[in-house]
């Protein structure tokens, strides 16, 4: 069985295998050691530090086979975006030009650069091997942060955001890219996002252009993929969808993927999840797949679990306390799928 649990320096390799595999658009996590490591090491400062309000904290977990210990994928949380350099997204809006005399009256989609989502989570680098694409390993290794961003709420802002990768082709070539950015940063779309992913963010403030960009005035290839996601993208897109996550405008100053952002309460997930306590004993005939977390912070744990309709218990086999490192009579926060 697959178990989610946070990511620690012995699992660095895996984690480069991961970052390389992914490939263009995983600007996170650049494919470099180093880098990867500062990255293990703040999440491990995360999990560890006491927190009264969201900050700097990057919480990383990964996904592992129980049985193996293969890592099979990763994923995380940002605690708050743009607290120490800007976070960028264009904003769509609407221009109107008019003229009674001509009886002309267009609106016209502008793109703003904006910094309206500093200081909101982020969901962030969730890549699934495709060796483990199957059983429910994607919602397991997506959901998972929401139980734990349900147990933890302090720690993570009131809005949830998640910037979904955009289109580009087998070459890693961006559309948005090729009719917008190139143009001020006379750079490959690629090397773009590799400098984001390390950090180098300045480059951005001091070439993008500060005024409004007509939309008319791209490309018909740039404007076609505005707000569209990578087709690898989309199941990412629709299961957040349904946890209540929407487009409200905004999308990537690179490749023009969404930004999808859902209130931390009303995330499906975190709404519907309860505490119940633990009962030794074999999964429940017919029972519904729920997410299954313990209530611990740096010994989180997350797995799929069938579970009976019960509003106080949460009857699971020895498999499932031993990957969550429960026993009888703890607590574990449940939420179904």
């Amino acid at each position: 069985m697959n178990v989610i649990r946070p990511i620690q320096q012995s699992d660095l390799d895996a984690l480069l295998h991961l970052a390389q595999t992914a490939g263009v658009g995983f600007t996170s996590l650049p494919p470099v050691k180093e880098f990867l490591l500062a990255k293990i090491e703040l999440s491990e400062r995360s999990f560890a530090a006491d927190v009264a309000k969201p900050g700097h904290e990057r919480y990383m977990l990964v996904l592992e086979d129980a049985a193996s210990g293969r890592i099979g994928g990763c994923c995380a949380v940002e605690a708050a975006c743009g607290l120490d350099e800007p976070f960028y997204n264009y904003r769509i809006g609407t221009t109107v030009h008019a003229s009674r005399e001509l009886q002309v009256y267009n609106l016209t989609p502008t793109l703003y650069l904006s910094n309206d989502y500093t200081g909101t989570s982020v969901l962030c680098s969730l890549y699934l091997d495709p060796a483990f694409r199957a059983g429910g390993a994607g919602h397991l290794l997506s959901r998972s942060r929401f139980l734990l961003m349900a147990q933890y709420p302090r720690r993570f802002a009131t809005k949830v955001i998640a910037e979904m990768r955009g289109v580009s082709d087998e070459r890693g070539r961006s559309p948005f890219w090729e009719g917008l950015g190139r143009h001020f940063f006379s750079i490959d779309y690629g090397r773009a996002e590799h400098l984001v992913g390390m950090g180098n963010k300045a480059f951005i403030a001091e070439l993008m252009p500060k005024h409004p960009i007509y939309t008319l005035l791209l490309s018909p290839e740039a404007r076609a993929v505005l707000g569209k996601v990578h087709p690898q993208t989309e199941p990412a897109l629709h299961l957040l969808e349904r946890e209540n996550f929407r487009m409200q405008g905004y999308i990537d100053i690179f490749d023009g993927g969404p930004t999808v952002e859902a209130p931390l309460a009303e995330v499906r997930s975190i709404k519907r999840s309860r505490l119940l306590k633990v009962v030794s004993g074999a999964a429940a005939p017919g029972g519904l797949t729920h997410l299954v977390a313990n209530t611990q912070l740096g010994g989180y744990r997350c797995a799929l679990a069938n579970l009976g309709p019960s509003d106080t218990a949460a009857t699971l086999p020895a498999e499932v306390m031993k990957a969550l490192q429960v026993k009888a009579g703890d607590s574990v926060r449940v939420s179904p799928i």
